[in-house]
């Protein structure tokens, strides 16, 4: 048996998500006539209250189109020193758009709405980067899948409102924080100017991300995405798996953050852990020993037994939880862990 925890992107289409691929109606998408892609784009407008969305390839091409709709050239953005959107997207922010990076020094991912206050470059002050657009993630991937405190998102957009700035939610596992925290997509349409979800993680769809905004930014995001080659045809297929994804697979997050707690539980009392992150949806992050056991030889020992997870650097190891590890596996898994 073979274990794949490296992300939750790994995993397959399910056979009712397959049919539903298979049933889509489709058309160019081009040309706006894929009525799939159309239905999805308009399923996810109304489920963050927004008035448009675009369908796209990947996360991080809708992240950084929306940093291109934001800023210009020569200005700056505020994100936390872990934002995927600086760390894990080819440097596009400065490639694509030509912006820069303030990075705060928040916790686990999270920064506040004070850090983010006094990161501000003052606007008449034409020595330093004009500072126009703050970008959130929400869960944050290198600070383990942590949920943001949503009185914190709000006052983050207090203060963006104060200096005129534009704020981008970087969701792509905000599915597992609304399950986790009990919370609601329009509940975060209503702050965010911006936001980015993803359908590979967690919901196990095979492709695609979704941009969500006002109806005049996503018309501009179109142009942009020609631009970053993100025009497809017949992309229905993939829209009749984010449909089915959306109706079938949210709830059952819950399953993911459970193993993932129970995953963490054994590993705090293993001799050869030095420390577990605090978990709290999918995503289990935490260090080996090296006196007693080196990084390189436990990934060794659980590729010998067909375990497969992923280092973060800086002597992290990362473990993702998602739809195709099944309770046999988990069961598994944990008695691996055990007996190393």
């Amino acid at each position: 048996m073979k274990i794949n925890l490296i992300s939750d992107t790994v995993t397959k289409p399910t056979p009712e998500m397959l049919n539903a691929m298979f049933a889509s109606e489709v058309g160019d998408d081009v040309f706006k006539h894929d009525p799939t892609i159309n239905a999805l784009e308009e399923k996810l407008a109304t489920m963050f209250g927004k008035e448009a969305a675009l369908f796209f390839p990947s996360g991080t091409m809708a992240n950084q189109t929306a940093i291109k709709l934001h800023t210009q050239p020569g200005e700056q953005l505020i994100c936390d020193k872990y934002a995927h959107i600086f760390n894990y997207e080819g440097g596009g922010v400065s490639f694509n758009s030509g912006v820069s990076c303030r990075l705060i020094d928040g916790h686990r991912g999270m920064m506040t709405a004070k850090q983010v206050e006094e990161a501000i470059n003052p606007p008449d002050f034409y020595h330093s980067p004009l500072t126009t657009l703050v970008c959130i993630e929400n869960t944050t991937n290198k600070g383990g899948g942590a949920c943001w405190d949503f009185e914190e998102l709000k006052k983050i957009k207090m203060v963006c409102e104060k200096h005129n700035l534009k704020y981008h939610l970087d969701g792509a596992r905000l599915w597992n924080a609304l399950v986790a925290k009990n919370e609601t997509p329009k509940q975060y349409g209503d702050l965010f100017d911006t936001i980015s979800v993803c359908l590979s993680k967690g919901l196990g769809c095979p492709v695609g991300s979704v941009l969500i905004g006002s109806k005049e930014d996503i018309e501009k995001a179109i142009r942009v995405r020609k631009l970053f080659g993100g025009g497809m045809r017949q992309a229905g297929y993939l829209a009749g798996a984010a449909i089915y994804a959306l109706d079938n697979h949210i709830d059952r997050l819950k399953e993911d953050h459970r193993k993932a707690k129970e995953i963490g539980e054994v590993l705090q009392n293993l001799s050869y852990v030095k420390t577990v992150e605090p978990i709290e949806t999918n995503i289990v992050i935490f260090a080996i020993d090296e006196n007693k056991l080196s990084q390189e030889q436990f990934l060794d020992k659980l590729l010998k037994k067909g375990v497969e997870i992923i280092g973060m650097g800086q002597g992290k190891l990362r473990i993702v939880t998602h739809l195709d590890y099944t309770d046999t596996m988990h069961s598994t898994f944990l008695s691996v862990l055990k007996s190393l």
